[in-house]
C-alpha cells in the first residue's frame, strides 16, 4: 500500500529544471517533483511507492521517439492515464553578471546542442557535450565561469540562479515533446479531458502471428471499422532479428463498439496484445489536427 506521503509526488529523469520535470510542473503542478537518475529509476519509484505517478518522455517532433522507452513500457507493470506535450523553448544560461559577448562555450545534452547550431554558429559559440540539460546548468553554476554558458529549459536557469542571456535560441520553433503520465493503476473511467474534449486515446503493443501477411491483416481491421492509427512503430525484441513489437496509438475508448471490433480483428492476428492505457486526448492534439486541415 502507498504510504500517504508519496501519494502527492511524481516521479521523473533528470535533474531539476529538466524538460521532464517542466512537464511535471505544466501537467501536475499540485504534485511534488521526484528527480531519478534513470527512466528505471523512475518507473521502480512508481512500481515501490516511493512516488503515485511517473512523467516519462516518448518521442520528440524534431528527433523521433526517444530511445529505450519502447522497450521499457510493456515491461513496467505500469499504466498510461495521461498524455502532454511540453514546447521546448531552449535558453542560454551563464552565470550572473556575464555578458553574451563573454561566452565561447555552451554546455548540454547533445540532442538540445544539435537544436541551436544556428545561434551557436552566429555567436561563434563552441559546444560541449554535458550528461543532460540540467545537468549542465548545474556545472554551470558550480564552476561559476563567465567565458561558459548552458543550453537549457529556463526552469533551470531559475532553480540554479543562473541568468538567462538569450531565450527562444531553437533552430525550429515547433520543437515539442510528448510525455506519458504513468500510474500502477489503469483508469478506463474517463470520457473526456480537463478542457471538455471528449476524443480517448488507447496506446498498445503486440506482435503478429509467424503467418503471411499477419502484420496487413491484423491492421485491417482498425481501416474497416473507421479508426484512425495516429502512431505505428516497430522495434526488435531481445535484439533478435526476427522477433518484432509493435507499439500503436489510437483514437477512441477500447469500450466503444468500432474500436472494440477493431481489436477483437486484430487479437486474431497476433500472438501478444498488452493495452498500456486509455486516456483523454491532449487539447493540443486537435488544434494541430486543425491547423494542419487548415494549409
Amino acid at each position: 500500500m502507498t504510504d500517504a506521503s508519496t501519494q502527492n509526488v511524481i516521479a521523473f529523469q533528470g535533474e531539476p529544471g529538466a524538460y521532464s520535470h517542466q512537464a511535471c510542473r505544466s501537467y501536475r503542478p499540485q504534485m511534488e517533483a521526484l528527480p531519478c537518475r534513470t527512466f528505471e529509476d523512475t518507473i521502480e519509484a512508481v512500481r515501490s511507492g516511493r512516488a503515485e505517478l511517473a512523467m516519462l518522455p516518448v518521442e520528440n517532433s524534431t528527433y523521433g521517439r526517444v530511445a529505450d522507452i519502447h522497450h521499457l513500457l510493456p515491461e513496467t507493470g505500469l499504466h498510461i492515464i495521461d498524455e502532454g506535450f511540453v514546447r521546448v523553448r531552449i535558453s542560454l544560461l551563464a552565470v550572473p553578471g556575464t555578458k553574451l559577448s563573454q561566452i565561447s562555450e555552451a554546455m548540454s545534452h547533445p540532442v538540445l546542442l544539435g537544436q541551436c547550431r544556428g545561434f551557436l554558429r552566429r555567436h561563434a559559440i563552441r559546444s560541449v557535450i554535458g550528461a543532460d540539460t540540467a545537468g549542465s546548468a548545474l556545472e554551470v553554476a558550480r564552476r561559476g565561469e563567465p567565458a561558459l554558458a548552458a543550453l537549457a529549459a529556463p526552469l533551470a536557469g531559475e532553480i540554479y540562479g543562473l541568468e538567462e542571456l538569450a531565450s527562444g535560441i531553437e533552430d525550429r520553433q515547433n520543437n515539442t515533446t510528448r510525455f506519458l503520465v504513468m500510474a500502477r493503476q489503469p483508469d478506463f473511467s474517463r470520457r473526456a479531458n480537463a478542457e471538455g474534449g471528449t476524443t480517448m486515446m488507447t496506446s498498445f503493443v503486440f506482435r503478429v502471428r509467424n503467418i503471411p501477411a499477419a502484420l496487413y491483416k491484423a491492421l485491417g481491421g482498425f481501416a474497416t471499422n473507421g479508426v484512425n492509427m495516429t502512431k505505428l512503430e516497430s522495434y526488435m525484441v531481445d535484439g533478435v532479428f526476427t522477433a518484432t513489437q509493435f507499439y500503436a496509438d489510437i483514437e477512441g475508448h477500447p469500450e466503444d463498439p468500432h474500436v472494440a471490433r477493431a481489436l477483437e480483428e486484430l487479437d486474431y492476428f497476433t500472438s501478444s496484445l498488452n493495452i498500456l492505457g486509455v486516456y483523454p486526448a491532449d487539447p493540443l492534439r486537435a488544434a494541430q489536427s486543425q491547423a494542419a486541415a487548415a494549409e
